[in-house]
């Protein structure tokens, strides 16, 4: 059964940093692409970084870049969301999902396999 669990959010002050953790089963992150999003409450679910199958192409939403990088671990079978800078608008739950297909995307329903979240908190 394939399946996705997030980890590693948490309480943070502004201007802190966090890693975030993707980890796959059932299925090889090297085979699909993988995508970092997130949820404030009242508003839509949004992008944030992919990257896809090969590791190569990777892309950032304007409002992370320069502050987030998205890596993997295909040994631990596991993709990285590492956050830094982080600002009280950063607060949200934030899910990783995957695409079979391991092209990234932009919409949402494209991804096939979805995590539970974690939630990420920065607050002084």
């Amino acid at each position: 059964q394939s399946q996705i669990v997030e980890s590693g959010g948490g309480l943070v002050q502004p201007g802190g940093s966090l890693r975030l953790s993707c980890a796959a089963s059932g299925f090889s992150v090297e085979e699909y692409a993988i995508g970092w999003f997130r949820q404030a409450p009242g508003k839509e679910r949004e992008k944030l970084s992919c990257i896809n199958s090969s590791g190569v192409s990777v892309n950032y939403e304007d409002s992370v870049k320069g502050r987030f990088t998205i890596s993997r671990d295909n040994a631990k079978n596991t993709v990285y969301l590492q956050m830094n800078s982080l600002k009280p608008e950063d607060t949200a739950v934030y899910s990783c999902a995957a695409i079979k297909n391991g092209f990234c995307s932009a919409y949402l329903f494209l991804y096939d396999y979805w995590g539970q979240g974690t939630q990420v908190t920065v607050s002084s």
